[in-house]
């Protein structure tokens, strides 16, 4: 056990044998650290640690005090690993993506289905300030310079990023994009043709059913666990049956479940890819959202082929709407570079050179510090909410990052009718059925616990509770 774990593991204890009750302030950083003869790094670490876990709260200017005993009344975690049918299949997702998601794209409705974080919880004030002093200062021919990969001051910065998690990364290898999801869509084109088949999680993010539908794939859809991502046997199999072109999976906070594979499974992972040659489209946009002690390494950190196409953007970590994103694309950066030279060209280089002065400066990982904090202590919130206003046999995931529960429902509740109940009563929410290609899952949601928990927040999942409960209650009582 490390040294933050052990003092957080004693204050816990602590916590839990009511020695220190709710309200009770901690004592400062400094106290601690002379006390238990430890660095106030370790000390802060032991303190986000305990605020990830819902037991204490930083308060402005004042330090960090006791909120209870953890997350009371937290529901069950899901514990079963999903079971997809078996085959290749040829997608019609979009429409139906669409047609849930558009209805609740509203400021006016409470965002527990929305797919992004709260736009007040970034920089914004700052990044317009290095938007404006990058545009005054823009050399003329840093337009045409480097168009297609991108800034090559923004791929420095990014590579060093990579080098301080202990993973060589070539600025050559790095492609900017148009966000995350263009830098997934041209790894899929440069791996793939009409007609192939491609594995995903089950569940996974629409977004990836669409792109797959989008470019005429078949999908193949593998077991999941909730809280370890994807299962190695199963896709083992997959890959016999089916001979994909390649994977796209998210191993670090996947979207919608929250799971994260373990280190070893992502060696494993890589491995098992590497033999048969298979490339991995690795979508990591929220692993800098970690509640830990560290960034989880990507399966990109364990590949030796240059078959790990890595994918990420700011869009969730700091800069909303600016949709920058790249590909650090292994042995595909040539082919990924084509796919983006024959269809967006090129990334806005004044967007592009603003965040790579910010990132220059110093201050990302110190807005990532707070947002993290941030964060945990909402899914807290959340988690106490689903588990005091749904009914029985309600189960949440437990994510150790990110910014998404999944929840499983009731078997008889029908998630699409919460759905289309909620947002009668101006609530959106994330429907399970959107997340397969066989339309499963349809008791699950997916709540967004990235906006800011309020007394509006705690209503509408008062008011998503009582839904769930009408929709259990026996033959005979009111029902949605």
């Amino acid at each position: 056990m490390k040294r933050y774990e052990a003092l957080a593991a004693d204050i816990e204890a602590s916590i839990r044998a009511g020695t220190l009750q709710t309200g009770d302030r901690l004592p400062s950083v400094r106290q601690t650290g002379e006390r238990r003869g430890v660095s106030a790094s370790t000390v802060f670490q032991a303190y986000y640690l305990l605020e990830a876990r819902g037991l204490v709260r930083a308060r402005d200017r004042s330090g960090y005090y006791v909120t209870g005993g953890g997350v009371r009344n937290a529901p069950p975690e899901m514990e079963r690993t999903s079971r997809p049918g078996e085959g290749s299949i040829a997608l019609d997702v979009s429409e139906h993506v669409f047609e849930i998601l558009g209805a609740s794209m509203s400021r006016k409705v409470v965002p527990l289905g929305s797919a992004f974080p709260s736009p007040l919880l970034f920089p914004l004030e700052r990044l317009g300030q290095m938007m404006g002093s990058s545009a005054r200062a823009l050399d003329p021919w840093s337009t045409v310079d480097d168009m297609t990969p991108g800034s090559a001051a923004l791929r420095r910065q990014i590579s060093l990023r990579y080098l301080a998690d202990g993973l060589q990364v070539p600025v050559d290898e790095i492609v900017v994009t148009n966000g995350a999801m263009e830098a997934l869509n041209l790894c899929l084109g440069a791996v793939t043709r009409p007609g192939d088949s491609v594995i995903v999680e089950s569940p996974t993010f629409y977004a990836a059913l669409q792109a797959l539908e989008r470019q005429h794939l078949q999908a193949i859809e593998v077991p999941t666990h909730p809280r370890e991502g994807i299962e190695l046997e199963a896709l083992a199999v997959a890959i016999e049956r089916h001979k994909p072109k390649a994977c796209w999976l998210m191993t670090t906070f996947q979207n919608p479940l929250g799971s994260l594979m373990p280190e070893a499974k992502k060696k494993a992972l890589v491995e098992l890819l590497t033999r048969h040659g298979i490339p991995l489209i690795e979508d990591d946009v929220y692993a800098e959202l970690y509640f830990g002690d560290r960034r989880p390494p990507p399966a990109k950190a364990f590949d030796t082929a240059g078959l790990v196409m890595h994918c990420s953007s700011f869009s969730k970590s700091l800069a909303p709407g600016y949709r920058i994103g790249w590909a650090a694309a292994g042995g595909f950066a040539r082919q990924v570079a084509r796919q983006k030279l024959s269809t967006t060209l090129g990334t806005s280089v004044p967007t592009q050179l603003a965040l790579a002065a910010y990132l220059e400066q110093g201050g990302f990982d110190r807005h990532l510090r707070k947002l993290r904090q941030t964060l945990a202590v909402q899914q807290a919130s959340f988690t106490q909410a689903v588990g005091h206003f749904f009914p029985p046999g309600t189960r949440a995931t437990r994510p150790l990052g990110g910014y998404f529960l999944w929840v499983e429902l009731p078997a008889e509740v029908d998630a699409l009718a919460i759905h289309r109940a909620a947002l009668d009563r101006g609530i959106s929410v994330a429907p399970g059925p959107i997340f397969s290609a066989m339309h499963e899952f349809r008791n699950c949601l997916r709540l967004n616990y990235g906006h800011a928990w309020n007394a509006e927040t705690e209503k509408a999942l008062r008011t998503l509770g009582g839904l769930v409960a009408a929709a259990v209650r026996p033959a005979g009582s009111a029902r949605l």
